[in-house]
């Protein structure tokens, strides 16, 4: 576990803990948490200090975050891996404000912000159906939280509704930072027919990358452009604000005023969702997109919380990864 404050020390502000999941500067999900953290450094909203480098196993969690907090005013937790620990946290520092950020965990003294990322991936499963050329599109994940969960029942269901001819094959496993996992389940799923596939993967992207690039398969990548950093490989990119989210969530439990109730940022409440698209989507395709944003927005669709469907098995010599 690493700490590490983000802005100069001011006395007169209280101290926040923002803690992450494996590295922070990940190029994915917890770089775009970082920079709503560094934001609101920035903005004087309190000593805010990342905590990364930790492994996901709550007891480790549990005894590692409970070893840090009497240095602290509050904590921010990005990430739905905070759903188990988050609760135990706040029973046992009553005192204290707390806050999770793409988690559901709610109490009197712990507050949930939930980007609705789902709603991007919504629109990731309409392009997918729409560029696909061989009809079968592929979901990689890592973690089974329930963000990620989130996200992989809307993508099926954005390819199931826009082309219920087009197969999907979904799989979380079970790392979000270990790239020679990830590439080994991206280069399967592109031998069973894949020719797009929708990642939602920390620091393992690149393994995922690399199986893209050797077949020739696009990518659909997740909370940051990755159409401007990979344009060879990423057709688009499911953006969500988790930035803003953390800062409210670092701003709530700085002024220690929580909301009462879940708050949920997703495309009624603004522009927290979009998919960013690349150079090659047709002006056809971007319209459909487009299109099926605006249902999501004015509430003419609604997006899908839960799948129930088969999922992927790779074919390898030690089974699953």
């Amino acid at each position: 576990m690493r700490i590490r404050p983000l802005a100069a020390e001011q006395p007169d502000l209280p101290q926040i803990a923002v803690v992450v999941i494996g590295e922070a500067e990940d190029a994915g999900f917890n770089a775009s948490g970082l920079a709503g953290a560094r934001h609101a450094a920035r903005a004087g909203k309190g000593r805010i200090s990342i905590v990364d480098g930790l492994a996901y196993d709550t007891a480790e969690i549990l005894e590692s975050l409970g070893g840090i907090l009497p240095d602290f005013d509050g904590l921010v937790f990005i990430g739905g891996q905070g759903d188990r620990v988050m609760p135990v946290l706040a029973l046992d520092w009553a005192e204290k404000p707390f806050a999770i950020v793409q988690g559901h965990a709610h109490a009197e003294n712990l507050a949930s912000y939930d980007v609705a990322q789902e709603h991007s991936a919504y629109l990731a499963g309409c392009l997918a159906a729409l560029m696909t050329k061989t009809g079968t599109v592929g979901h990689l994940s890592g973690h089974r939280v329930r963000p990620g969960l989130k996200g992989r029942a809307a993508f099926v269901q954005g390819v199931m509704e826009t082309d219920p001819a087009v197969h999907v094959l979904t799989a979380f496993c079970g790392s979000q930072d270990d790239n020679a996992i990830t590439r080994r389940w991206a280069d399967a799923e592109i031998k069973a027919g894949a020719d797009i596939i929708f990642t939602m993967l920390n620091g393992a992207r690149q393994g995922a990358i690399e199986a893209c690039r050797a077949a020739d398969a696009l990518q659909i990548g997740n909370a940051l452009d990755w159409t401007a950093l990979a344009p060879d490989v990423f057709v688009a990119s499911a953006l969500a604000r988790i930035d803003l989210g953390v800062e409210r969530a670092i701003a709530d439990v700085a002024a220690g005023r929580l909301p009462r109730e879940p708050v949920i940022l997703g495309l009624s409440e603004g522009d927290y969702a979009s998919l960013a698209l690349g150079a090659d989507v047709p002006d056809a395709v971007a319209e459909r997109v487009a299109t099926a944003a605006g249902a999501i927005r004015n509430g003419s669709i609604t997006v899908s919380e839960t799948y129930d469907g088969a999922e992927f098995e790779p074919e390898t010599e030690t089974g699953r990864c």
